[in-house]
């Protein structure tokens, strides 16, 4: 019998699928990229995605907050509670200029702090990762218009031990003088290159050990992936070793510096 997700992960996926579907449709144009007041770039693409999945969220679950990057950055985030949805409609807007596959769809659901669901879509890899904290995390291919009951998922799980060797993923676009010297204090490793959410992904399905992030990062780039790795045996803790939360709106929902590992 066919794996299936839990109801509520497979109506995220559903949405997330929908969404790549959008960014699809656009991808092979001629896109071209506005600046924010962050100086990130935004393109149709991610506007596009965000306003599906806004629209699908909210009929899906009309009673709880939903803080996305795009509407973010316009100034509209909603007050949250115990219970809300972080949002990234295309995380990884320089992979998705540059052409090289590496974007997601994030979306991630966080309780009382900690990220408890989230499903993470590589719409150019054909690839989705979900996972619910306690249930479990799943991949699966994805190939046409297939939604998430249609789709054959396989269960994935981080390392049961660091190899004397560790694999080390991190971002092509974002490698800076703090990550350099935390490898090097590091010792022995592997360095292993990905974009967006997917570094957390490769922690969850066992073929890396370490994420180090010590550069600037919002929720929303976060909780997705967070949210399969911590359902794969992962973890995801500050530099001080505390565990890494949501919520922060006094920091403009902006994230400290984090280690993401394969272990609790």
């Amino acid at each position: 019998m066919p794996l299936t997700l839990p109801d509520n992960l497979n109506r995220l996926a559903a949405i997330a699928l929908r969404a790549g579907r959008e960014i699809m449709t656009i991808y092979g144009s001629n896109v071209t990229a506005r600046e924010k007041a962050d100086l990130s770039p935004v393109t149709e693409a991610d506007e596009a995605a965000e306003r599906l999945i806004l629209h699908e969220l909210a009929a899906l679950d009309p009673g709880i907050p939903i803080v996305s990057e795009e509407a973010a950055a316009a100034g509209h985030i909603p007050e949250t509670a115990d219970l809300f949805y972080l949002v990234d409609p295309l995380d990884g807007t320089k992979e998705f200029l540059t052409r090289n596959g590496e974007f997601t769809v994030n979306i991630g659901l966080v309780r009382d702090g900690r990220p408890i669901c989230g499903v993470v879509y590589a719409p150019a890899k054909g690839e989705i990762f979900a996972g619910q904290v306690g249930q479990g995390a799943w991949c699966a291919k994805v190939n046409g218009e297939a939604m998430p009951e249609a789709l054959s998922w396989t269960n994935i799980q981080t390392r049961s031990a660091t190899p004397a060797e560790p694999v080390v993923v991190a971002s092509r676009s974002h490698m800076d003088a703090r990550t350099e010297a935390w490898l090097k204090a590091k010792g022995r490793h592997s360095l292993k290159s990905a974009g967006s959410s997917l570094k957390f992904c490769l922690l969850a399905k066992g073929e890396a050990d370490y994420y180090p992030r010590f550069g600037r990062t919002m929720e929303w780039d976060t909780a997705a992936g967070h949210a399969v790795l911590a359902a794969a045996g992962g973890s995801v803790a500050t530099e001080t070793g505390e565990p890494l939360t949501y919520g922060k709106a006094s920091s403009g929902y902006a994230n400290p510096g984090f280690i993401a590992s394969a272990g609790a």
